[in-house]
């Protein structure tokens, strides 16, 4: 009786791990191929609903509880990073008409496509509605302070978002540089027996992640009217002196 239960136990246990194997096979092989584009569009969309909803809520908590002229405040904004964009964009070579690009593109995605834009206006005709519709117009109307902050909200994150991108190439091009800098310094420092630290590397690499995280919150999200290039050159500056120190002390070879 005990044999046959260590054979069942057995071929029980060859099956599971026949199993297992040909689930990692379809999990890293074509199926995990096919899935990884649907996983990276998915994280984005889901990357992209937060930083809307972040800055809605930023938005709506000044424009309602802070500033004192409410919504006009937050157009002056817009005004003013599209003119800061527009610059950058010229500054860099760039085409300044991809931000306004940016920002119509967010606004038709969330607004135009949703059906909310043509709601508004159907709504403003003043045009004789069925009860369904009457609900729904009161509703909105009744909303309708917020909707516009929201409208004008989701304008000023595309107009930071392309900033943003703007400022991409100047970051990774500093990047780029001071990790072969760093690196070259390894190789000079192992060739003459300097000494190592794995932690210099791991805080260099941990400070390069917070660096990025609080510009990226402050491009997008600061109440008031941000000049990227403020915040992206001092920036580019500190991350390249952390990415030289970072890769200097990379203890691991090559």
């Amino acid at each position: 009786m005990v044999v046959r239960t260590g054979r069942v136990m057995t071929v029980l246990r060859r099956r599971r791990e026949l199993a297992s194997r040909n689930a990692s096979f379809h999990e890293g092989g074509f199926a995990g191929a096919l899935l990884a584009p649907l996983k990276l569009v998915f994280a984005l969309t889901l990357a992209f609903i937060g930083f809307l909803v972040v800055a809605w809520i930023v938005d709506w908590t000044f424009v309602f509880k802070v500033w004192p002229d409410g919504i006009e405040r937050l157009r002056s904004i817009l005004a003013a990073d599209l003119a800061h964009a527009r610059d950058l964009a010229t500054w860099q070579g760039g085409v300044p008409g991809a931000v306004t690009g940016t920002a119509n593109f967010l606004y038709a995605l969330v607004f135009r496509v949703t059906g909310i834009h043509d709601m508004g206006m159907r709504f403003a005709e003043g045009a004789a509605l069925s009860i369904p519709d009457t609900i729904v117009r009161n509703t909105y109307l009744a909303n309708i302070e917020a909707i516009e902050v929201a409208m004008i909200g989701t304008q000023l994150l595309g107009v930071r978002l392309a900033t943003l991108a703007f400022m991409a190439p100047l970051l990774a091009f500093v990047y780029i540089v001071a990790a072969t800098d760093g690196l070259t310094q390894r190789a000079i420092r192992r060739a003459s027996g300097g000494r190592e630290s794995a932690s210099l590397y791991h805080r260099a690499k941990h400070f390069q992640v917070v660096l990025m995280a609080i510009g990226l919150l402050i491009g997008l999200f600061w109440p008031a009217s941000v000049d990227i290039r403020w915040i992206g050159l001092p920036l580019a500056a500190t991350l390249g002196i952390l990415a030289r120190l970072q890769w200097a002390y990379y203890k691991k070879h090559l």
